[in-house]
């Protein structure tokens, strides 16, 4: 067993934490069980597990689907997984993961997300979540986005990481207009318009495109919708929380294909 936070491998798993370390190594951390679960499930390679006794013994069947997907397996200390994990109370299993190829998101699509400089990785998470559950066919950030691997997104995600279509774009401009000239429609949020989102017609293949939490979209950005739908709210609130937002317009879009 490791119980030392000085060791090497657990120093080197610990760095993770840190965006330019995942970026420079190509390996990313993976925390909890279900994560752990969803991974194996589509067979995600796995390099390193390290996980506490009793996570072990609470949970024989999946250490043993670990023994035979997992390069190297490490019973550890209570102190050691608090020092890898980026939560409070770790629920007592870490692993790390080697960065891999997503699967691109199709062009044309049914139904597309494209987001645009979100910067907290809850957001993203919680808008992967949404997206899959909305039967997406895959979703788009920009470059400037949080790293679609961080460990809050991942977990903010439930899982859906692994099964939805992702990429990462560093031209959102032409990438719209790919699927602009495929035929699929963009909508983009504004509350400068009549138009609110259940009003539009969105049951033609469509992107739906969204903007940072606190900016929005670029004006550049914004120009390129085909059609721009407001979220009625009450008087006294401005704006909703962007996850909110994406959720409201994907399961809208859902409605209507019904």
């Amino acid at each position: 067993m490791l119980t030392s936070t000085q060791n090497p491998l657990i120093k080197q798993i610990k760095k993770l934490q840190n965006a330019k370390e995942r970026r420079e190594t190509q390996l990313f951390l993976l925390e909890g069980t279900h994560l752990i679960q969803e991974a194996c499930a589509v067979n995600y390679p796995l390099l390193t597990v390290c996980c506490t006794e009793i996570w072990q013994t609470n949970h024989p069947e999946l250490w043993s689907s670990l023994e035979e997907k997992c390069d190297r397996l490490e019973l550890v200390s209570d102190e050691v997984i608090r020092s890898i994990a980026t939560t409070v109370n770790p629920d007592g299993i870490v692993a790390r993961a080697p960065r891999m190829a997503l699967k691109k998101p199709p062009i044309p699509a049914n139904l597309t997300v494209v987001l645009s400089t979100i910067q907290d990785p809850g957001n993203l998470g919680t808008m992967i979540r949404a997206a899959a559950a909305a039967g997406v066919d895959g979703l788009w950030v920009s470059k400037d986005s949080v790293d679609l691997d961080n460990p809050k997104v991942l977990r903010a995600s439930a899982g859906q990481w692994f099964r939805l279509p992702m990429g990462v774009s560093d031209n959102l401009a032409e990438l719209i207009a790919s699927y602009q000239q495929q035929g699929v429609q963009v909508v983009s949020t504004t509350s400068q318009t009549k138009t609110s989102y259940w009003d539009a017609d969105l049951r033609s293949p469509t992107l739906i495109l969204l903007g940072n939490e606190g900016a929005g979209l670029s004006q550049d950005l914004a120009a390129l919708a085909d059609l721009q739908v407001k979220i009625p709210m009450a008087p006294a609130v401005e704006s909703l929380n962007v996850a909110t937002a994406a959720a409201l317009i994907l399961f809208e879009v859902r409605r209507q294909r019904s």
